[in-house]
């Protein structure tokens, strides 16, 4: 099935032609489309000059950083329009490592939505700080906990949608901007009753550039999961 890897960017020149060359060792039949939100460091044009020599590369330029779940929405309209079956979400500053990604693939052939998961059996974190873990685990205990939910890794974003996942779900209103867009999407799908399977990945963290979550990117998931588990979602 036609695979497009979306790669939302912002600040990324440091990683970004790596992370593409893994990607396309590990899957040479994938095309990806990185969306940069106007990378003031030159991420857009280092793109530019990659999608220059391999057609694999794609670019979707925005004009501000208005958060991850505008990129991927973006990302994900540029992809239905064109008719890929497969997209998958994946992060730009190695911390997802493609070696992983065919595993993601080859379950998707039975399940709707793939999700690669730390927090199942067999996954795992590297260099991250012990209160990072276990505020990650924590993060996703309460979000499991007030969305009555079975996955374990509701925050992944490592993972891939079938495209009629896909079009079900952006025909519902998506609250999230930040990265508790993870969490709503993945409680969309399983809400819709489509068949979700998460499989274990090593997640590495980044070695270059500075992450971009931040204290409002907490609140507004923390403010969101407690409402929507509160008071539902229509």
């Amino acid at each position: 099935m036609r695979t497009l890897v979306i790669l939302p960017t912002y600040n990324e020149a440091e990683n970004i032609e790596a992370t593409l060359a893994s990607l396309f060792e590990y899957n040479p039949e994938v095309d990806a489309l990185v969306v940069d939100d106007g990378s003031p460091d030159g991420t857009a044009d280092l793109v530019e000059k990659l999608r220059a020599r391999d057609p694999r590369v794609h670019l979707l330029k925005r004009a501000t950083k208005d958060g991850l779940g505008a990129a991927y929405r973006a990302g994900f309209a540029w992809g239905l329009e064109r008719g890929y079956k497969l997209l998958v979400e994946m992060d730009a500053d190695g911390s997802h490592r493609a070696a992983d990604l065919p595993q993601l693939l080859k379950r998707a052939v039975e399940a709707d939505l793939v999700i690669g998961s730390r927090w199942v059996s067999g996954g795992a974190v590297v260099n991250w700080p012990a209160h990072r873990q276990f505020l990650s685990r924590m993060g996703n205990r309460y979000a499991r906990v007030m969305l009555r939910s079975s996955i374990r890794d509701l925050t992944a974003g490592f993972r891939v949608y079938r495209a009629e996942v896909l079009h079900h779900l952006l025909s519902h209103e998506i609250a999230a901007q930040g990265y508790s867009f993870q969490v709503e999407m993945a409680w969309l799908t399983e809400r819709s009753g489509f068949q979700i399977v998460e499989v274990p990945i090593t997640f590495v963290e980044r070695v270059n550039g500075s992450s971009k979550m931040s204290s409002a990117i907490v609140l507004e998931a923390l403010w969101l999961i407690t409402r929507w588990g509160l008071f539902g979602k229509k």
